[in-house]
C-alpha cells in the first residue's frame, strides 16, 4: 500500500468514527447541561466547596467565578512545582524554578499546556498527578462551561443570567470528560501505553552507556490531555514517545480524542437553541476548515522534491517512522487546528508551507474545530462577524438566531478576534528587536523568525504546541509567554460572557422573508469566507516574511 493511500484511508475512517459518534455524544452532552438533578458525588463536591447550583448567574458573576477559580489554580500549581523538592514522589527532582514554576501553571491552568522543559526529567509523580492531570480536567471544563454560557444567551430572552458556572464545571467534569478518560485510558493501556508510579529505571546499552527512564501514570494523562485539548505530554517528545503513543492505532485513536468533543459540541448547540440544523450548519464550517487543511498539509509533506525526499517516500525528516507523513499531517492539522499541543512529529522539520499551515491554523483562532469550548465560542463569534458582513451586503440589521446584532454585539465581537493578534505581532515584534531573545533562535532567517513567530501564536491562542528549536525555557520567554497564554485566555472569556448576556437580555426576533437562513449551506460558504479573509488580512505580513519566504525560496 502506497504512504499516500495510507494516510488517505485513515483520514476516513477517523472522518467515518466521528461521524457514528457525533448525535449521541452531542445529545447526551446538552442533557448534561441543561438537566435539574445533582448526582449524589456532585451535592458532595458543592457543600464541600460551599457552592449553591440552584443560584443563577448573570455574566459578570459568571465571569467573576471563572476568574476566581482559575486564579486559585495558578497559584496551587505554581506552589505545587517550588514545593516539589519536599514533596513525595518527586523522584528526586529539585523545586522548579520561579519563573518556569509560573510559565507552567499559567499554561495548565489557561489550557495552553505550552512546556519550556523536559517532562520526565524535571516533574515528579505528585506535580504530574495532583498537580498537571487535576488541571487537564478543569481548564477544560472552564472552556465548555463558558460555551455554554454563550449558547444559553443566543437560546434565552429578556433575562439576564446565564446558568450556574460552578454546576457547569462540576457537570462537565464529573459527567463528560471523566467518564470519557477512563474510557480512553483503558483502551491506552490496552494497547500499549504505561501506567504506574514506579521510578527511575537504568536500561540498556545506549553509545557505551544506559539510558535512564522513568515510569508515571501516563495512560491516564495522556487520554485527558487529548480528550480535553490540553497537549501536555508526560515526556518531552509528547506523542512521538512510544510510552505515550506506541503504535499506529493509538496515533489515530488519540486524534480522534482530539477532535470528538469539539466536533460533537456543533450538536449541543443545536439541540440546546432548539434547531439542531444551525448545529449542523457550524459543524459543516468547522468539517470544511478541518479537512483542507489537512488535505493541504498531507499535500505539502508527501510533495517531496529531491532524491532523497523521493526515496523515503515523503518528507520524513523529523517524523515518526511508525506514523509516516500521512499520520503525521492529520495529527498536525488536527493539533494546531485545536487547542491540544500535541505533537507525534517536529512542525520545526516539516516543509516551509507544511509548517506555516501549522501557524495558520493556530491563527484562525483554532475554532476548526478549536478546543474543548474555546472552539465553540470562538465559531460562534464568527458567525456574528458573518451575519453582520452580510447585513452589511443587503443593508438589513443583521440577526443570528432570533437576537439583533447592534452596535454593543459587534463592538465585543470585534474585541474578541483583535486580542489573540495583537497579542502575537506585538510579542513576536518585541522579541525580534530586542538584543538577547534571538539567541534562542536556533536557526537565522526566515525559518528563525518562524520559531519565534510559532511560539507566540501558540501561546497566545492556548494551543502549546512547539515549533521545537527555539529555546523558550529563559526568563523572557517564560515570562512573555506565561502573560501571552493569561490574556489570551481570559480576555476573549470577558467579550464571550458580556456578549452572551447581552444576546440574553434581547426579546426574540420573529424570523421574516428578509431574515438571513443560518442553517443554509449559503450561509456556511460566507462563515468559511470570512473566517479565512479576516485572518488572511491579518496575519499575512508575518507569514510573508517567516513560512511563506521559506516555502518560496
Amino acid at each position: 500500500m502506497s504512504p499516500v493511500l495510507a494516510g488517505v484511508l485513515q483520514l476516513l475512517a477517523l472522518t467515518g468514527a466521528l461521524a457514528l459518534v457525533h448525535v449521541p455524544l452531542g445529545g447526551y452532552m446538552a442533557r448534561v447541561y441543561d438537566s435539574r438533578r445533582h448526582l449524589r458525588v456532585e451535592r458532595w463536591i458543592y457543600k464541600g466547596t460551599g457552592a449553591d447550583p440552584g443560584t443563577e448567574m448573570t455574566w459578570t458573576a459568571y465571569l467573576r467565578a471563572v476568574l476566581a477559580f482559575s486564579v486559585a489554580g495558578v497559584l496551587f500549581l505554581y506552589l505545587l512545582q517550588r514545593l516539589q523538592g519536599v514533596l513525595p514522589g518527586s523522584l528526586g527532582f529539585a523545586s522548579v524554578s520561579p519563573t518556569q514554576s509560573f510559565n507552567t501553571a499559567v499554561s495548565f491552568v489557561t489550557n495552553t499546556n505550552w512546556q519550556s522543559y523536559y517532562g520526565e526529567q524535571t516533574m515528579g509523580h505528585v506535580v504530574q498527578t495532583a498537580g498537571l492531570a487535576v488541571q487537564n480536567f478543569v481548564s477544560a471544563a472552564v472552556g465548555m462551561a463558558v460555551a455554554i454560557a454563550l449558547v444559553r444567551g443566543f437560546a434565552r430572552s429578556r433575562t439576564g443570567e446565564l446558568g450556574n458556572f460552578w454546576a457547569d464545571l462540576v457537570r462537565g467534569t464529573v459527567r463528560i470528560l471523566l467518564p470519557l478518560a477512563v474510557l480512553a485510558a483503558l483502551v491506552l493501556v490496552a494497547c500499549g501505553v504505561i501506567q504506574n508510579f514506579s521510578g527511575i529505571h537504568e536500561v540498556g546499552q545506549f553509545m557505551g552507556g544506559t539510558q535512564q527512564w522513568n515510569g508515571g501514570a501516563v495512560a491516564s494523562q495522556e487520554a485527558i490531555k487529548e480528550l480535553g485539548t490540553n497537549g501536555g505530554g508526560y515526556f518531552n517528545a509528547n506523542s512521538a514517545h512510544p510510552f505515550e503513543n506506541p503504535t499506529p492505532f493509538t496515533n489515530l485513536f488519540e486524534i480522534f480524542l482530539i477532535l470528538v468533543i469539539p466536533f460533537s459540541l456543533t450538536r449541543t448547540f443545536g439541540v440546546l437553541v432548539g434547531s439542531v440544523r444551525q448545529g449542523y450548519a457550524i459543524l459543516a464550517t468547522m468539517g470544511v476548515i478541518w479537512l483542507g487543511f489537512t488535505a493541504l498539509m498531507m499535500a505539502t509533506e508527501f510533495a517531496h522534491h529531491g532524491p532523497a525526499l523521493q526515496a523515503a517516500g515523503g518528507a520524513m525528516e523529523g517524523k515518526e517512522v511508525r506514523f509516516g507523513v500521512g499520520a503525521s499531517s492529520i495529527f498536525a492539522a488536527s493539533t494546531t487546528l485545536t487547542s491540544t499541543g500535541a505533537v507525534d512529529s517536529f512542525h520545526s522539520s516539516f516543509t516551509g508551507l507544511g509548517g506555516g499551515l501549522t501557524m495558520l491554523g493556530m491563527m484562525l483562532g483554532e475554532i476548526a474545530p478549536g478546543g474543548t469550548g474555546s472552539g465553540l465560542y470562538g465559531m460562534l463569534i464568527m458567525a456574528v462577524i458573518a451575519v453582520f458582513l452580510a447585513g452589511l451586503m443587503v443593508g438589513r440589521t443583521p440577526e443570528y438566531l432570533g437576537k439583533k446584532i447592534g452596535a454593543r454585539e459587534m463592538k465585543l465581537a470585534a474585541c474578541y478576534i483583535l486580542v489573540t493578534p495583537a497579542l502575537v505581532l506585538v510579542f513576536t515584534a518585541a522579541s525580534m528587536a530586542l538584543p538577547t531573545p534571538p539567541h534562542s533562535m536556533l536557526n537565522s532567517g526566515a525559518h528563525g523568525f518562524s520559531e519565534v513567530l510559532y511560539a507566540f501564536t501558540s501561546a497566545a491562542n492556548n494551543n502549546g504546541s512547539a515549533f521545537a528549536g527555539l529555546n523558550a525555557n529563559t526568563d523572557w520567554f517564560n515570562v512573555t509567554t506565561g502573560f501571552a497564554m493569561l490574556l489570551g485566555r481570559f480576555l476573549p472569556m470577558v467579550f464571550v460572557l458580556a456578549l452572551a448576556g447581552s444576546l440574553a437580555a434581547q426579546r426574540p426576533v420573529p424570523v421574516t422573508a428578509g431574515t438571513l437562513r443560518t442553517e443554509k449551506p449559503l450561509f456556511t460558504g460566507l462563515l468559511v469566507g470570512a473566517i479565512l479573509i479576516v485572518t488572511g488580512l491579518t496575519y499575512f505580513p508575518a507569514l510573508a516574511l517567516g513560512p511563506l519566504a521559506e516555502g518560496l525560496a
